[in-house]
């Protein structure tokens, strides 16, 4: 009898020198995993098998966009739409996605090259023809002024975009874009805080002054803080809407929440809305943890959604994933979201598909920094590091290991994935594949001339540690399995030996801050260069 998918799998994990299947990226269970109370079902699988959103029968099943999309902001522009997400740590930043119907979406860019520090929530705006994103940023290393608001600007969302510009607001964060109904533009913040603009919008021209106070969350409520962050305005029929994250963006599941306030004025007074939250993760035991941080916005047939982020129920290590929910206005013109807890399909926006959706995570191209790979907390001239010669990437060695050598990673949105690269090292450089959260947590294989080593929780690896191996080059193979990583080494890429695994659901923010996600990645250290071939993804199968 011809063993299943799951015996075959198993029995290249338990053995060393098997044969490993061309895609040993199908789940450990023969049963789907239950998706905590849903309907049992598949997603529909796109490019290498990655999970999308489309169903292809005119529903959609969130996320809307897998893996790692913090903090998402949206603009409509005409037909367009144009989401935009915190980077954080990696760079280039600022990736940029476009959609016609809210639910396919596809990569334009990466709008922020130079590293202006930890970017966190954003906001796009287009005013008189041209667009801008308003860009907070934490630079540790600038004492005086550690957090700053910046702007870039371009004549179209695909770019050239502009060089960072200095606003000089201090202390800020999430900025919020608004024209008042004086024809004056402003900069919502959190904490309820406001400024002015210049009417190019390029400088502050007023002081920061303080205009809401929020919504007060019941005490016996379990959440992270107060938190009133992420400040998105509307103006609709005489009343400017201000839509608001509260609670805290992770710790409990049920911190999350999106509130809304609306005044007739810029300058308020504002009035909270009578059902708040609007969105707020109820118990432990739904699909989506910690929703908020909610833009509002029209779908193409005039009726409204609101899109957010939240934690997938069990895999925190994906960040945190792009959610759409429908929303209606009440007849007292508060709205109210439609989705419930997001465990069910629903219908899309618009019926028909309207293109592709994602992109491809493996190879290596001429276009593969906007947006795909990210180098995580790069040095000055990070992009020089790297040389294209045919389908092999030579990456400059950095640091002396993977923490402190800018590894460059990618964005990795289904629970269970492989990963496979061909590394050859030159000179005395280290490189290698891993999953690397940040520089104190990550695990993964380097080879370095006639040795490999093993790397978990960011250490090496002592018990066992790594061992030798003839020549300068390996394959090296990694497979995630509901945050159980295998990794595997390979002389010729069709014989493989299983090195070891690890357990990795614990390489998220709760346990070491910082907001960002686990994702997959290559690393070249030391002194030399590394060549990488053959960069390889594929999701996990059908059935999930």
């Amino acid at each position: 009898m011809k063993p299943t998918r799951r015996e075959t799998l198993m029995l290249a994990l338990g053995s060393a020198g098997l044969a490993l299947p061309a895609n040993t990226a199908a789940r450990a269970s023969s049963s789907p995993a239950s998706d905590c109370g849903a309907p049992s079902m598949s997603w529909q699988r796109g490019i290498e098998g990655q999970r999308k959103a489309d169903l292809g029968d005119g529903r959609f099943r969130n996320p809307a966009l897998a893996g790692d999309r913090p903090d998402p902001n949206i603009l409509k522009d005409g037909e367009d739409y144009y989401a935009t997400f915190s980077s954080f740590n990696y760079y280039p930043g600022v990736p940029i996605w476009h959609s016609r119907d809210l639910v396919n979406w596809t990569p334009l860019t990466a709008a922020l090259t130079r590293n202006i520090g930890i970017v966190w929530a954003l906001d796009i705006a287009k005013h008189d023809g041209r667009y801008f994103i308003y860009i907070p940023a934490l630079d540790p290393a600038d004492k005086a002024r550690p957090v700053k608001t910046w702007v870039i600007h371009a004549d179209s969302m695909r770019g050239p975009w502009s060089d960072p510009i200095d606003l000089k607001f201090d202390g800020l964060i999430d900025p919020g874009h608004v024209v008042g109904e004086d024809g004056k533009r402003y900069l919502f913040f959190n904490g309820g805080n406001r400024a002015p603009l210049s009417d190019d919008g390029l400088s502050a021209a007023g002081p920061v002054t303080h205009v809401y106070d929020g919504w007060p969350i019941p005490e016996d409520w379990v959440i992270e803080g107060f938190a009133l962050e992420g400040p998105k305005l509307l103006r609709k029929q005489g009343w400017f809407y201000m839509f608001s994250g509260q609670g805290g963006t992770a710790g409990p599941p049920t911190s999350h929440m999106v509130v809304v306030a609306r005044s007739r004025s810029v300058h308020g007074p504002w009035e909270n809305c009578p059902h708040n939250p609007i969105v707020r993760t109820q118990s432990v035991g739904e699909p989506w943890w910690s929703r908020g941080h909610a833009t509002p916005v029209q779908g193409p047939k005039g009726d409204w959604w609101l899109i957010y982020h939240g934690y997938e129920n069990g895999y925190r290590t994906l960040g945190r994933q792009m959610l759409l929910e429908p929303m209606e206005w009440s007849a007292d013109g508060w709205p109210r979201a439609l989705g419930g807890d997001l465990s069910r399909p629903m219908a899309k926006p618009v019926p028909a598909s309207t293109g592709t959706s994602g992109q491809a995570l493996s190879g290596f191209g001429a276009d593969m920094f906007r947006p795909r790979l990210s180098y995580y907390a790069p040095r000055r001239g990070y992009l020089e590091r790297a040389e294209l010669k045919s389908d092999m990437l030579f990456l400059a060695g950095q640091g002396t290991g993977p923490a402190d050598s800018s590894p460059l990673l990618f964005v990795a949105g289904d629970r269970s994935y492989e990963v496979t690269v061909e590394v050859e090292i030159q000179s005395k450089a280290q490189g290698g594949l891993l999953l690397f959260y940040n520089e104190k947590l990550f695990c993964g294989l380097g080879l370095s001339d006639g040795r490999f080593h093993a790397y978990r929780i960011g250490q090496v690896e002592r018990w066992p540690p790594g061992g030798a191996i003839s020549g300068r080059r390996r394959f090296l193979r990694l497979l995630n399995q509901d945050n159980v990583v295998t990794f595997f080494h390979s002389a010729d890429g069709v014989r493989w030996t299983k090195e070891r695994s690890f357990e990795v659901a614990g390489y998220n923010h709760n346990v070491a801050d910082g907001f960002l996600s686990l994702r997959p990645g290559i690393f070249a250290s030391g002194e030399g260069r590394v060549a990488f071939r053959a960069l390889t993804y594929r999701a996990a199968d059908a059935s999930q």
